[in-house]
């Protein structure tokens, strides 16, 4: 039969469980490409281009750090934590499903990551988590700038009272809050058009 510490230790630990208090390193999902936005580039006649290693590549950064209610969610991509690379491989992921990556390209596309952050939103029904991307994107052929702009995107998703459940939730979104980044930066006119000079 239970005794009474054994009921509270029960008890204790259920609790733990159900608000996400027990340390259990995430990992964020991976990239998945962009098929439709990569399908419309393509047929817009643009030239294959290389991409360069995207910045700040130092896994120190703000911007290749993101915390989740106080637990870290790493990178699955190069140096734990480093975001930047991260994009750099959903560039790379993007561009050889559409047969656009071509590494030897005199046409180069660089980025610098500026805002990376998600608050998966916990505290009380009906809260939202927000997340957000930020990044400045330079086509350039021969050192001379065909395309220098800064896109960003922000979205809103169902959070949850349980903070395990309010991570997941944010674990989970973090691939489409890249795609959505690049989706819009492969629809912007002017990045189109520096691909087809």
């Amino acid at each position: 039969m239970f005794n009474k510490r054994a009921i509270l230790l029960f008890y204790t630990l259920v609790l733990l469980l159900t608000s996400g208090c027990i340390y259990i390193p995430l990992v964020a999902a991976t990239y998945v490409p962009c098929n439709s936005a990569l399908d419309s580039l393509k047929r817009q006649n643009v030239s294959r281009l290389a991409v360069e290693p995207v910045e700040p590549t130092d896994p120190n950064e703000q911007v290749n750090k993101i915390t989740l209610l106080g637990q870290p969610l790493i990178s699955p991509a190069g140096i734990p934590g480093s975001y930047a690379k991260y994009l750099e491989d959903a560039l790379k992921s993007d561009l050889a499903v559409a047969d656009l990556l071509d590494p030897d390209s005199l046409l180069r596309l660089s980025a610098y990551l500026l805002k990376n952050d998600i608050n998966p939103g916990f505290g009380w029904i009906g809260s939202t988590g927000h997340g957000i991307i930020k990044a400045k994107f330079n086509i350039n052929r021969n050192g001379k700038t065909l395309f220098d702009k800064t896109i960003d995107v922000e979205t809103d998703f169902e959070s949850h009272i349980v903070g395990a459940i309010s991570r997941q939730n944010a674990q989970k979104l973090y691939p489409y809050l890249v795609r959505a980044l690049l989706e819009k930066s492969y629809s912007d006119p002017e990045f189109i058009k520096a691909l087809q000079n």
